[in-house]
């Protein structure tokens, strides 16, 4: 999962199922500007339908991140 930092904040980087429940934190601690790429370590998730939300400062984004194994 690739991400931008245009200025320097607290970043969260979370994954949740299908339900809401929170099932992997990915980030979680200050970052400097600049681009980050993060792996995903889905060896214990199922295949299915995923959203990760990533927090920067004031900017949340969520996107839906399908995993077929």
């Amino acid at each position: 999962i690739g991400f931008d930092v245009p200025i320097g904040s607290f970043v969260s980087l979370k994954v949740y199922d299908i339900t809401g429940r929170e099932v992997s934190g990915l980030v979680n601690g200050f970052l400097t500007p600049g681009k980050y790429e993060v792996t995903l370590d889905a060896g214990s998730m199922a295949s299915g339908v995923y959203f990760y939300k990533l927090k920067a400062g004031e900017f949340v984004q969520t996107k839906k991140l399908i995993l077929q194994k």
